[in-house]
């Protein structure tokens, strides 16, 4: 079961967080900056599965923005990596109308990086929720 899910940008702002449990406000904020420097700290040569405290993590890097899912420890640390990378795929088609720098390449070459850079940026906040809802919420 997903706990929470969160998107990061390399600072360790919190740009997103939806939590599926409850979790009040002052443990939420304690929770997601040890959270954020556990990811944040480790390499990209590491396992991107993490266990913490009566949970997993299972997280991914996109360019500038780092997707952290919790899970319950009989969840499939497989299955979320892959259903983070479906989502930002998502993502990616959704805001195919995002205008890029010059330095940027083309839409067609840019690959998935391209569009979690923008959306750290979070000018579509109710969008990306929506997506996410739709994505992770049973029906």
């Amino acid at each position: 079961m997903i706990k929470f899910f969160l998107m990061v940008n390399k600072q360790g702002q919190t740009r997103l967080s939806r939590y599926y449990e409850h979790v009040e406000i002052p443990k939420r904020t304690m929770l997601e900056a040890a959270v954020i420097k556990k990811c944040l700290s480790r390499s990209k040569e590491q396992c991107s599965f993490i266990e913490y405290k009566d949970f997993k993590l299972v997280y991914r890097q996109y360019a500038a923005l780092f997707i952290v899912v919790g899970i319950s420890e009989t969840e499939n640390e497989m299955a979320i990596y892959e259903l983070i990378h479906n989502f930002v795929e998502v993502l990616d088609r959704y805001f195919s109308r995002v205008t890029y720098p010059k330095s940027d390449p083309s839409p067609g070459q840019r690959g998935l990086g391209a569009i979690p850079c923008r959306v750290h940026q979070l000018h579509h906040v109710p969008s990306v929720t929506v997506h996410k809802d739709q994505y992770t919420l049973p029906e």
